[in-house]
């Protein structure tokens, strides 16, 4: 299979890279076609892959790149391409090539970035989201393999409704399309974003709510497993504001 995967890449690639043709629908779509045609008949996530890890490997030293990848505006849609990246990662413990790989993950990683900052394409979500691994600034958190959540929620706010909000302890990240806001951990979700909602005692964040409103707010929630201990949870906190720096927890607290 991997000749085969080989021929297929250089048959559709027109100078461009391999990350370029595994994030790119179109020419992964053609990657793929070409694939079936020379025979391979493994999932579209095993040729991905197979691909991936033919890059890794230097095995194409007789193929040069021609063409390079530069997409306007990344900064703009950069953080919700991270957003996305992180929940999927720390929902179903993959890395990032694994959500690209998987057709399945990597349409829903379009969707969430998407939502976050809506406009842009998939081709753009997922190479920023490459750009940032590559520099260094996706490196997977800690806190996602100290306690495995028994839930992870990342909505909209203006589609929240408040009364399906979780009742259990867990951690909670407020962010807009550009930053991360707030984050904090509650004995009760429900009830402490509720308060959130109403009028927050975080004086930062209730004014951006003010002066905002809620229609461009998104909230993170991980559900934690009932037995987590409050200094547990408190740690976790403390981990993801040292990590993420949200605008308004003030020295490094919540």
């Amino acid at each position: 299979m991997r000749k085969e995967v080989i021929n297929a890449f250089k048959s559709v690639s027109n100078g461009y890279s391999i990350d370029r043709v595994l994030v790119d629908p179109t020419l992964n779509i053609h990657f793929l076609d070409a694939c079936r045609k020379l025979g391979c008949q493994d999932s579209a996530e095993k040729l991905n892959q197979t691909l991936l890890n033919i890059r890794k490997s230097g095995a194409l030293t007789d193929y040069r790149t021609t063409k390079q990848t530069r997409l306007k505006d990344a900064n703009d849609y950069c953080f919700a391409s991270e957003i996305a990246a992180r929940f999927l990662e720390r929902r179903d413990g993959l890395s990032l090539d694994k959500i690209l790989c998987c057709p399945t993950l990597v349409l829903e990683f379009d969707q969430i970035a998407s939502r976050i900052c809506p406009d842009y394409s998939p081709l753009q979500y997922r190479w920023a989201a490459l750009n940032l691994r590559k520099r260094r600034s996706l490196k997977p958190e800690p806190v996602s393999h100290v306690v495995r959540s028994e839930q992870d929620i990342n909505i909209s706010v203006d589609d929240i409704d408040t009364s399906s909000l979780p009742l259990n302890q867990g951690i909670y990240i407020f962010f807009d399309s550009q930053q991360t806001l707030y984050v904090g951990e509650s004995q009760n979700l429900k009830k402490r974003l509720e308060k959130h909602l109403d009028h927050s005692d975080n004086k930062g964040l209730a004014r951006w709510l003010w002066e905002h409103g809620d229609s461009d707010l998104n909230l993170d929630m991980r559900v934690l497993p009932k037995k987590t201990t409050t200094r547990t949870r408190r740690a976790l906190e403390y981990e993801l504001i040292q990590s993420r720096k949200p605008l308004f927890n003030v020295l490094g607290r919540a």
